[in-house]
């Protein structure tokens, strides 16, 4: 029997007015420096991940099976972030609640997902949309905004008081990852700070973001991954954490031409909304189906709630595998 899978509509950041926010020159910011050390805690790593796979490992999953560096979040803890960007109140949680509300919310959705699942510690994050999609061209025609220094440097303020971890994102429009990710080299020198790249925005033919879903390559993750390694290996950090947003086959293509780094740990994301069957079948055909490493779900506050539900920790956790990263949007 053929499944028919109903599309999942996308959420378009670049849907927002353009914003005129030059980023200021970078200034001198602390980098905490981390000594990296050899695969440890391996009975802790192989319990875990066989939790991941509800004690049932198929032909598929686990993608690997060798523990991580020192110092890697993934699989040790279970993240929970709030995604957004803070120019907008549309675009995510993130930006949608003042500072200390949202900070609120975002660690009593941590303790529901500790409740959840108790063999795993919950690490808050906060991911910032850093480059956005935009509907207008811009000066150099690139169909993107960076947003400025000082915007992030908030961002890390915030999650320095409820101890998260920070994600940069990335939206790169017309532009390339080869471009934009150097960037933002300055914070991702920093052990606590971590990169999302979303292939929605990536518009390869030229199109003009969010009038069709667009697309990342193997090639393209690789060189992400390759930056990122060469971050860890230069600075003595632990392992970055690579999160890749996936609802769409054609999204990715050439998924097993990804190649892994022990210096980099990603996660494949399901960021589609809509209700529940559909957010589950655009996992188990597009994240699950076609593994890399680890996997993510994205939940959204308003979106999934105008389609039925929003899923509890406890129906996201029964998907195979279980996703170890969560995002709210």
């Amino acid at each position: 029997m053929k499944l028919l899978l109903l599309p999942i509509l996308l959420f378009a950041a670049c849907n927002q007015p353009p914003i005129d926010a030059a980023a200021p020159a970078p200034t001198e910011t602390d980098t905490i420096v981390s000594q990296p050390a050899a695969r440890t805690d391996t009975i802790g790593y192989y319990r875990k991940m066989l939790h991941l796979r509800h004690y049932k490992p198929s032909l598929k999953w686990p993608v690997e099976n060798e523990p991580p560096l020192s110092g890697a979040i993934l699989p040790y803890k279970r993240i929970v972030a709030y995604y957004g960007n803070l120019y907008s109140t549309q675009m995510g949680i993130l930006g949608a609640l003042p500072p200390a509300a949202m900070k609120m919310k975002l660690l009593q959705e941590v303790k529901k997902w500790e409740q959840a699942d108790t063999l795993f510690p919950v690490q808050p994050a906060l991911h910032y949309i850093a480059i956005t999609a935009q509907g207008k061209p811009g000066k150099d025609h690139k169909y993107r905004l960076r947003m400025p220094f000082s915007q992030i440097d908030s961002i890390l303020q915030m999650a320095k008081g409820i101890n998260a971890i920070v994600f940069l994102d990335i939206q790169v429009g017309l532009s390339t990852l080869q471009e934009e990710i150097p960037t933002l080299e300055k914070y991702l020198r920093m052990p606590h700070v971590h990169l999302g790249i979303d292939p929605e925005y990536s518009m390869k033919d030229g199109s003009v973001p969010c009038t069709k879903i667009g697309t990342f390559d193997a090639a393209d993750i690789n060189y992400a991954v390759q930056y990122l390694s060469g971050l860890v290996k230069q600075n003595n950090l632990p392992p970055k954490i690579l999160v890749v947003h996936r609802f769409t086959q054609a999204m990715i293509t050439h998924y097993g031409n990804i190649r892994r780094s022990d210096e980099v740990q990603i996660v494949i994301n399901m960021d589609g909304f809509g209700y529940p069957a559909k957010k589950i079948d655009s996992y188990k055909y597009f994240v699950a189906k076609e593994p890399v490493q680890y996997t993510g779900f994205k939940l959204f506050y308003k979106n999934d709630l105008t389609n039925g539900k929003i899923m509890q920790p406890e129906e996201v956790l029964l998907l195979y595998p279980s996703p170890i990263y969560i995002q709210y949007q």
